[in-house]
């Protein structure tokens, strides 16, 4: 609902005070706290409904007009904001900071902070395994400036892309939860949750100026990025809009990481998808790499996990001191002694920023003195693990015994969920703290006492001395025995069976006893902040403790995956090979209950291209996959599922598998095929290794095959890169006859009374047949309408174009360059006249010129 000052006039104070604070926010939900409930008014009410399923009631008029309301209760209001944020929406939390006693007027309420799919760090409103991001992107000089922002980690990263494809990877590949861009932004982006701010928020001098607030420096080379302009400039609006939700400080972000793209391999949208590393490509997490993988013992361990698959590093230095350190970790069998420290560690990393944000709650306190408790002897298991990986994560492992000793000494042993209601402080601790709460508890006893007392004095045997929070304490009667009650009794409420009374002893020990309890509550609370404020010295070394707790966590998993699973450690050459024995898909061996059958690769400097023919479902495009996955895995610094795997410097995987269209985009599976297949050939370079299915299949058979010759001699001829090329178009086997460096290879498979078998056996040559007919036998076609396929095959067969014919059609075509522009004395002078400004009689003198020239 939009208002003016003049409409807000009309309003109740209540009324007003909410519109003013509903105008600075419109777009977003405002949960306007009201006693024991957020309530949510007008339009906001209407929404609410709908997307909470709560109910919509009326409060009245004010201005003359129906109040839509709906309400949850403040104490219970996470499970709301969880299925909020979950479908993409926001919210605002108003909280009121006045006291009622003291207010004239409408109680003063505040924006105590904004939630926003990006910007969450409660742990009831996040996935514990995946990161949680806020992004932005900023465009200028033909440059794309990325800027992401953890807020529950304080990770803090930059870089730069300088096309829309490299942009959409990148965006994929860190699959933002929402994405700030600037208001008049012309360029088109992934399906993300967009945020749009005031092109302001894009300003490189207020960027550079918040960061090196934010950072206690002069300027940003220290962290290597200065010279990003654009990328920094996405940084300074990530770092404004955080404050603006979060109405804190935040002193866990602590510098830039630059993730420089050369670093790692490149992988584009499209093979992110195909390669299902954590989702599938119905969109489920079951049957994914990470599925496979990921036995982490800690929610820090999982998603750094994640983040190494969708990053696979080129650094062959830091992969073999991984690959080392989970050959040691299986050498000195300590998997299982790490495994179950970790185990009890929890998820530091999110404690440390909630501490930070002044949001962490008792029990995040508990389990962080829980894991500074277990520090000492996970240093102590990794003094035995002699890699030079494992000691320099063993260093950055710091115990902090005054820290755990503070911890134990200030906190309960299991503390409620809430510091709200108190009981969070151990005893021992404040001084002043327990004299107050042995006033409150001395009165259970006194009340007791009372009660007896008042029995015997007024003979009425069911009296009752209670408590409640409206009314505070009461001596209460049946109504029945009301009127011979003594007359210093004074009532104080009337209910359907009982009365209840109030004296002048009763109402001095609630003065005194409520006022204990509600100091008692206050300092409390106080202790506690003074608590988080004490922790935020330790930050720094904090974090750098449970991002080593993290790596360890990995490297013990994927060692015990190693073991389990039986994975090979690979070997880097600076050599041009890849060379596989017994390689084997890790998703598919671990899901089916046949063993798995392994399968060789080898392609390296003269031989570049597997040509891979053979039946549907025969395993062809198991067996690419299979290749990206052990070549990914190694490029994580896990070990890898095969008997043995070498492997020459490799920067990017690109895949082009399956069939999909982009209706909403208005793209067709074979325009989506094409561009896909476009991306990989301006793309791919010598050193990538390039997995292609089935190309020209969406069009007719010669179109088709043409298009899946040309590719194909491309590959081979002008990128020369490492390419495993699966197809039908049996024609293509001739290429070995025609090119050097490619080689025929089939998926092996028998037919036995009509039946079709799969091996599954990679076998050299070309496939025999492509048994089309037989796979739709098996998959479930009437035997009649196979049988009038195999008649009209052999019609086609027999007008199928002669051999000659053939052999000209698809011999050796030349690969040429683009074509160079055509020069002509015409066409120069055309390319250098401006028609606009020509005059009638200029343009007809032109066309006499340009004629004789000709």
């Amino acid at each position: 609902m939009k208002t003016t000052e003049q409409d807000i006039s009309k309003h109740t104070p209540v009324m007003q005070q909410y519109l003013r604070i509903k105008a600075e926010y419109p777009d977003i939900l405002l949960f306007y706290r009201m006693g024991d409930f957020y309530e949510l008014f007008f339009e906001d009410a209407n929404r609410a409904g709908v997307i909470l399923d709560i109910a919509v009631t009326k409060r009245g008029k004010s201005g003359g007009l129906d109040i839509p309301m709906a309400g949850v209760p403040y104490h219970a209001i996470e499970p709301y904001l969880a299925k909020l944020v979950k479908q993409g929406y926001s919210a605002v939390i108003c909280e009121q900071v006045g006291d009622p006693a003291t207010s004239k007027g409408p109680v003063e309420r505040q924006v105590a902070r904004i939630i926003t799919p990006g910007t969450l760090t409660d742990a009831a409103l996040l996935d514990e395994r995946q990161d949680n991001i806020l992004a932005a992107v900023h465009y200028e000089n033909n440059l794309f400036g990325i800027s992401t922002l953890n807020l529950s980690s304080g990770r803090f990263t930059v870089t730069e892309v300088n096309s829309e494809s490299l942009l959409h990877s990148e965006l994929v590949r860190l699959q933002p939860a929402e994405l700030l861009v600037a208001e008049d932004y012309t360029f088109t982006l992934p399906k993300f949750p967009i945020r749009k701010q005031s092109p302001w928020y894009f300003d490189i001098q207020t960027a550079q100026r918040l960061l090196t607030q934010q950072f206690g420096i002069q300027d940003l080379a220290g962290f290597g990025c200065d010279h990003l302009t654009t990328a920094i400039t996405a940084a300074g609006c990530l770092l404004q809009y955080a404050k603006e939700t979060q109405r804190t400080a935040l002193p866990h972000l602590q510098g830039l990481n630059w993730e420089r793209r050369e670093d790692s391999l490149m992988m584009d949208v499209a093979t992110r998808r195909n390669l299902e590393l954590d989702s599938g490509l119905q969109g489920k997490q079951e049957h994914t790499l990470v599925n496979v993988l990921d036995q982490c013992a800690t929610p820090m361990g999982s998603r750094l996990l994640r983040r190494w698959l969708h990053r696979p590093l080129r650094n062959t230095a830091i992969l073999s001191a991984r690959h080392q350190s989970i050959g040691k970790l299986l050498e000195q069998n300590t998997i299982n002694g790490l495994y179950k420290l970790l185990r009890s560690i929890g998820d530091v990393e999110r404690i440390l920023a909630r501490i930070a944000i002044r949001s962490a709650r008792p029990r995040d306190l508990t389990q962080l003195r829980t894991a500074l408790g277990l520090l000492p002897e996970i240093k102590k298991q990794l003094a035995l693990l002699e890699t030079d990986l494992l000691q320099d994560i063993g260093e950055k492992i710091t115990v902090f015994p005054e820290i755990h000793t503070l911890l134990c000494h200030a906190i309960l042993e299991e503390p409620p969920f809430l510091i709200r209601d108190g009981g969070v402080i151990a005893k021992g601790y404040s001084p002043e703290l327990d004299d107050l709460r042995r006033l409150t508890d001395d009165a259970s006893g006194y009340l007791n006492e009372l009660e007896m007392r008042e029995r015997e004095r007024t003979g009425i045997q069911n009296l009752k001395v209670g408590y409640n929070k409206v009314h505070g304490y009461y001596i209460e009667i049946s109504r029945t025995q009301s009127d011979i009650v003594p007359d210093d009794y004074v009532r104080r409420q009337t209910l359907k069976a009982v009365e209840r009374f109030i004296t002048k002893e009763l109402k001095l020990f609630e003065d005194k006893a409520l006022s204990a309890n509600e100091r008692a509550l206050q300092l409390e609370k106080h202790l506690y902040e003074e608590l988080l404020i004490k922790l935020l010295d330790y930050l720094k070394p904090l974090q750098i403790c449970s991002a080593a707790l993290a790596e360890l966590d990995v490297l013990n998993t994927l060692a015990e995956r190693a073991d389990t699973l039986k994975y090979s450690p690979p070997e880097f050459t600076h050599d041009e090979v890849v060379h596989i024995v017994e390689g084997r898909h890790p998703v598919v061996e671990a899901i089916q209950d046949i063993p798995f059958m392994p399968n060789d690769l080898n392609l390296h400097d003269n031989r570049r291209m597997l040509l891979i023919t053979g039946a549907n479902m025969s395993g062809k495009s198991v067996y690419m996959r299979q290749t990206a996955l052990i070549v990914l895995l190694a490029h994580i610094g896990s070990f890898v599922p095969a008997q043995k795997v070498v492997l020459g410097p490799i920067d990017g995987i690109f895949t082009r598998i399956g069939a999909s269209d982009d209706l909403a985009g208005g793209r067709s599976t074979f325009m989506v095929e094409m561009t896909e297949t476009a991306n990989i050939l301006h793309n791919a370079t010598r050193n990538s290794l390039v997995l292609m299915d089935e190309i020209g299949r969406g069009t007719s058979t010669f179109d088709g095959l043409s298009l899946a010759w040309a590719c194909a001699e491309h590959l081979l001829q002008k990128l020369n890169c490492y390419t495993l090329f699966a197809t039908h178009y049996f024609e293509l086997t001739r290429l070995p006859e025609l090119h050097q460096g490619v080689m025929n290879a089939h998926l092996e498979a028998v037919e036995k009374q009509d039946k079709l078998i799969f091996l599954h056996a990679v076998k050299e040559g070309a496939a025999s047949q492509s048994y089309g007919l037989q796979v739709a036998l098996l998959a479930g076609v009437p035997k009649a309408i196979v049988s009038q396929a195999k008649k009209r095959l052999k019609i086609l067969e027999k007008q199928q174009l002669g051999v000659p014919q053939q052999e000209q059609l698809f011999s050796a075509v030349p690969i040429e360059d683009e074509p160079k522009p055509i020069s002509h004395p015409v066409l120069d002078t055309l390319a250098e006249i401006s028609p606009e400004n020509l005059t009638p009689r200029q343009a007809l003198d032109l066309i006499y010129q340009l004629k004789e020239s000709l």
